[in-house]
């Protein structure tokens, strides 16, 4: 060992810059690690998504965001109801079978697709290419709709018609029913989109 005395201004100076690369090696790292961790957006991008429909009144539709895609909530009239099951020999799928886990959750396989048999939640995406259809609730004779259209959705892009439930027409390039998403009630006017189990 030496005798030699320890130089304090040295070692002072020695552990200063140490300390000093240690805090600017973490200042470094934190925003890369931090990189790693999905984006606010990216987080509520697939998170549910809460929403009122007190105020929707029977025959509109409200539109919101769920995953990037279209989520139509329609709160349909009882005549639209009504017109629901004289449709069904017009359809190719009339009781959403067709690939049941992936379009329809256990709780909309029936008549009208939903939970309750007013409000209709959907994914507003064609089953066939991806385009949005358009709204179509006026029944009667229209232009590319037949004499008899019960009312419903109309896919402008090849198309395909859908009816008040989101079921496909027969003989129309979209192969499936509009999907419903996974989506449950929190209170009497309060729908959750994205989820269907209390925790």
């Amino acid at each position: 060992m030496s005798d030699q005395p320890v130089d304090n201004g040295k070692r002072t100076w020695l552990i200063a810059s140490g300390c000093a690369g240690v805090v600017g090696g973490v200042a470094a790292a934190v925003p890369f690690v931090a990189s790693f961790e999905p984006s606010e957006r990216a987080r509520a991008a697939g998170a549910p998504v809460e929403v009122d429909i007190g105020a929707l009144k029977p025959g509109e539709k409200l539109t919101i965001e769920w995953r990037g895609k279209p989520v139509w909530i329609v709160r349909r009239t009882p005549e639209q109801l009504a017109a629901l099951p004289k449709v069904d020999p017009l359809l190719a799928d009339p009781k959403s079978e067709r690939k049941p886990d992936e379009l329809t959750p256990p709780y909309a396989r029936n008549e009208y697709r939903s939970i309750k048999p007013e409000v209709l939640v959907a994914v507003g995406i064609c089953s066939h290419l991806g385009c949005s259809p358009s709204d179509k609730f006026q029944p009667g004779a229209q232009p590319s709709l037949p004499d008899d259209w019960a009312g419903g959705f109309l896919c402008p892009c090849h198309g395909s018609t859908f009816d008040m439930a989101g079921r496909v027409y027969k003989n129309k390039p979209a192969p499936d029913n509009l999907e419903v998403p996974p989506h449950m009630y929190l209170s009497a006017t309060r729908l959750i989109i994205g989820e269907d189990k209390k925790a």
